[in-house]
């Protein structure tokens, strides 16, 4: 911990890893996301394992969810990075596949949120844009925030850059966070060095762990 002009300036996880003080987000862990992801049931278990750590030390968890509007009424951006994303050449081929209630919106049945855990629904690609996620966590004093999810590349990337500009400590959880491949993996990864700190999910539970026995 560094400390400049009365403010104490976290250097480390073992600094910012306090339970009351950090929240876990869990990135568009949706039934229609992991339909699209490669070997999506190891990493659901992947994302479990962080989640169920956050849950023993009774951290705040929050869950985000991509949702598309009717196309009649979905805005310029919405219905460009739906093109973008789906590949498509024009408005008309465009599918709103992330209707609210749809089975595709839903998180995965592994990851259900538990009723003191909170999912809510996002727009764009950085889970803070439009949400309700930063009034949150500035109400319950949380300093920091532990992200997983899919995709890394995608939505995840922009959501941690949005975190730093809001003044919050990022912990990526890089072996909970989904990539389309190596390559974007390391860019990614390399992206973020100076707006996270990037770790592993074993090294999170241990870190949590031993803090959790100081206090």
């Amino acid at each position: 911990m560094q400390t400049a002009f009365g403010l104490n300036i976290p250097m480390t996880l073992e600094e910012v890893c306090h339970p009351e003080r950090m929240a876990l987000l869990v990135y568009d862990m949706q039934v229609g996301v992991a339909q699209q992801l490669p070997g999506a049931i190891e990493f659901i278990q992947q994302v479990k394992q962080v989640v169920e750590v956050a849950r023993s030390h009774k951290m705040r968890i929050f869950f985000s969810r991509h949702t598309t509007l009717p196309k009649e009424i979905a805005g310029v951006a919405q219905l460009k990075g739906a093109m973008a994303l789906q590949r498509a050449a024009t408005v008309a081929e465009v599918e709103p596949n992330f209707l609210p209630e749809s089975a595709a919106h839903a998180i995965v049945p592994a990851l259900s949120p538990l009723p003191s855990e909170v999912a809510f629904d996002k727009l764009m690609l950085s889970a803070f844009v439009g949400s309700y996620l930063d009034l949150a966590l500035r109400d319950a004093r949380i300093e920091a925030i532990a992200v997983v999810g899919a995709v890394l590349e995608f939505g995840i990337e922009p959501t941690v850059r949005n975190a730093a500009d809001l003044g919050y400590t990022t912990v990526l959880i890089q072996d909970a966070c989904y990539s389309f491949s190596e390559q974007n993996r390391a860019r990614s990864l390399q992206n973020l060095q100076s707006a996270s700190l990037i770790t592993d999910s074993h090294t999170f539970k241990t870190t949590l762990d031993q803090v959790h026995e100081v206090l």
